[in-house]
């Protein structure tokens, strides 16, 4: 069997072991009781999730819904904590809250690996990515990411209106993980679709998920053949060279570690820019000040990274059992809010307010424990040199229209739409 049909078997075979969970009906519409019938992806939690969670860390810290099969939402920061480190009882197999229940013989690897991934397997597989992101190999980057924000600022000068999430925020990281993974940049409308189906339609039914599934694992063999008849220097190549115990990565590993850099490493940025933009524009202080005092901005992103944390992580529940006052179920779903964490006020003084120059800041927006972010020297530089060269080439700036701003729904929370009026 050569190499491509090695990559192409495999894939299909993971492609169809992602069923839909037989007690997962499909619920939609409007919550009843955000305590007892939570939903990440009705349009409200993309509203303003904020208010939801501050109201159940009140009254019921622990809430349930009978959603995707069943699931739980902590909203404290020492519950959200516990979780995160407790491997031994949550697992890690499906990082998205959906229909959509991997099989238990995916452990530990998962589909997605690291981020997928159970202890021991873990250690081991995120290793192999840590030296792409260390601070030394991000550094290299800085110059033609900033070169790259000139240039589209340079497409969007003159123009009153500019949907900063649209026009600006979202090409910044398909630009920069394209070209770690040696994919075409032109591509990038092909990721926005791939981001979007992955963690915003969460609750179509199967026969949309699973040709959407589909099409993301077919561009990635695309990619990887294209890899193994020219190899270079970039991450795909690495990922199916490399060796762990011994042997190359299976197809699945590789495709899957692919995809969640694609995905997760395009997304999250896109969002903490966007939403550090949209706070910027609708905060004439905030802006002020950092234009006027620039060596502010990388406390300031903290700041903005613990208040708008973009990214919420699930989990499974290993076996039945009661923790901390709720009777939990194998297999129930664990929704990992870290934009609640951060908004504890029992962790954070001023929870609720953002404090651009706040010096204690050990926010959870990179997430906690062993699967802490393993880019997140990655992010913090895109969104550091996005912001630089925004304030820089656009100092003044307001929202054009706060009604006009839209918010993606899921897991991964930021403006999919965000006018800002220059000048």
């Amino acid at each position: 069997m050569t190499v491509d049909d090695r990559f192409e078997q495999d894939l299909m075979e993971t492609v169809r072991d992602r069923v839909i969970d037989p007690r997962s009906a499909i619920i939609t519409g409007p919550v009843s009781d955000w305590a007892t019938d939570f939903s990440h992806a009705e349009p409200e939690w993309a509203a303003d999730p904020y208010l939801i969670q501050d109201e159940l860390r009140e009254r019921c810290p622990i809430a349930h819904t009978e959603r995707f099969g069943g699931g739980w939402l902590p909203t404290r920061y020492e519950d959200v904590a516990a979780i995160a480190y407790d491997t031994d009882r949550f697992s890690s197999r499906a990082i998205i809250m959906s229909n959509v229940r991997p099989p238990l013989e995916l452990a530990p690897v998962g589909g997605v690996p690291p981020i997928s991934s159970d202890p021991p397997f873990h250690h081991d597989a995120r290793k192999l990515l840590l030296p792409a992101f260390t601070k030394t190999e991000v550094a290299k980057q800085e110059q033609a990411t900033r070169a790259f924000c000139h240039a589209l600022i340079d497409e969007l000068q003159g123009q009153p209106v500019i949907d900063a999430a649209r026009d600006y925020a979202q090409h910044i990281p398909m630009r920069v993980i394209a070209d770690m993974l040696g994919f075409p940049p032109e591509d990038g409308p092909q990721f926005r679709e791939f981001v979007e189906h992955a963690l915003e339609g969460v609750n179509a039914p199967p026969e949309e998920r699973v040709p959407r599934i589909q099409k993301l694992f077919d561009y990635l063999l695309t990619q990887i053949r294209d890899h193994v008849d020219n190899p270079r220097d970039d991450l795909t190549t690495y990922l199916i060279n490399i060796e762990l115990y011994g042997q190359k990565l299976a197809p699945t590993h590789v495709a899957g570690t692919m995809s969640l850099l694609l995905i997760a490493g395009i997304d999250t940025t896109w969002s903490a820019i966007g939403a550090s933009l949209w706070h910027l524009a609708k905060t004439p202080a905030d802006r002020e000040r950092l234009v006027a005092e620039p060596g502010l901005l990388p406390t300031a992103i903290e700041e903005l990274l613990r208040a708008y944390a973009p990214v919420t992580m699930a989990r499974l529940v290993k076996a039945d059992m009661h923790w901390n006052g709720v009777d939990m179920k194998a297999d129930d779903w664990i929704l990992l809010s870290f934009p609640a964490a951060n908004r504890d006020p029992a962790q954070f003084d001023r929870a609720g307010e953002v404090v651009i120059d706040r010096e204690i800041n050990r926010h959870a927006a990179f997430g906690l424990g062993i699967h802490r972010c393993a880019g997140s020297h990655l992010a913090r530089m895109e969104l550091r040199i996005a912001l630089e060269v925004w304030l820089e080439r656009f100092p003044d700036f307001s929202l054009a229209d706060p009604a006009a701003v839209t918010w993606a729904t899921g897991q991964v929370r930021g403006p999919r739409t965000l006018p800002l009026r220059i000048g």
